[in-house]
Parts: C-alpha cells; sequence; structure tokens
C-alpha cells in the first residue's frame, strides 16, 4: 500500500479551499494536512507539517503565492510546489517553474488533473497544463 501524500493547501477564498479540500480528502492516497489562508500562513503552515505536497494559490493578500512560494524554497530547496491560478499562459507558467514551482494546475481542471498533478510531483515530475 501507497503511504498518504500530506498536502498543504494554501488558497486565499474559502469557497475555492472548501471545494479543493473536498477532492483531496476523498482519495485513498491522499489528505490535506494543513490549510494557510495567505502566503504569510503558508510559509509557517510549510515549516511546520512538512508536507509532502503543497498547493499554492498565485494571488494573495499578504504575501502572494510567488512570494510564499521562494521563501518556502530558500529554508527547503527540495520543497514540492503546485501553483494553482485562474490564469492561462505560457509566460506565467515559465515564471513560476523559474521561481521553483514543481507544477501548474488552473482552478478550473477537472478533479483528476488536479490529483493526476498531485501525484507526478510526489514522484518528482512536473505537471503542466496541456492546453
Amino acid at each position: 500500500m501507497n503511504p498518504i501524500i500530506r498536502i498543504l493547501l494554501v488558497e486565499d477564498h474559502l469557497i475555492a479551499r472548501i471545494g479543493i479540500s473536498s477532492i483531496i480528502n476523498i482519495q485513498p492516497d491522499m489528505v490535506v494536512a494543513a490549510e494557510a489562508k495567505n502566503g504569510i500562513q503558508g510559509v509557517e503552515a510549510y515549516r511546520r507539517h512538512l508536507p509532502d505536497v503543497t498547493l499554492m494559490d498565485l494571488r494573495m493578500d499578504g504575501m502572494n503565492g510567488c512570494d510564499a512560494l521562494q521563501n518556502i524554497r530558500r529554508k527547503f530547496p527540495d520543497a514540492k510546489i503546485i501553483v494553482l491560478s485562474s490564469h492561462t499562459g505560457d509566460a506565467e507558467i515559465a515564471r513560476v517553474l523559474r521561481l521553483g514551482a514543481n507544477g501548474y494546475v488552473l482552478k478550473d481542471v477537472l478533479e483528476d488533473e488536479l490529483t493526476d498533478a498531485v501525484r507526478a510531483v510526489h514522484k518528482g515530475k512536473k505537471f503542466i497544463p496541456t492546453n
């Protein structure tokens, strides 16, 4: 049996956080181990919980997802982070990958794509949208 993938979810919108958390928590091999509603809380939650994979919203008040991603990567270079965004575009995807993200998922994806991204990144692969 595979170990459970422990996920940190950093998302400022409550309804999105609840929806993503629900999708993750019904998977037999995943659990949301911690949640945060901004980048500052996300960095602290990462330090406290050391999740296997982090799902990080890009646009948040206080500390945005890019700053939080960089902060986590400086302290934890092996962190596996997937950026969540509602914005498409190769330039944005390339930018977050340069900053150290392991994946990029659009918020309007089907649940299978989200869970496939988590599993791929957990295994050490990169994940970017195909369309």
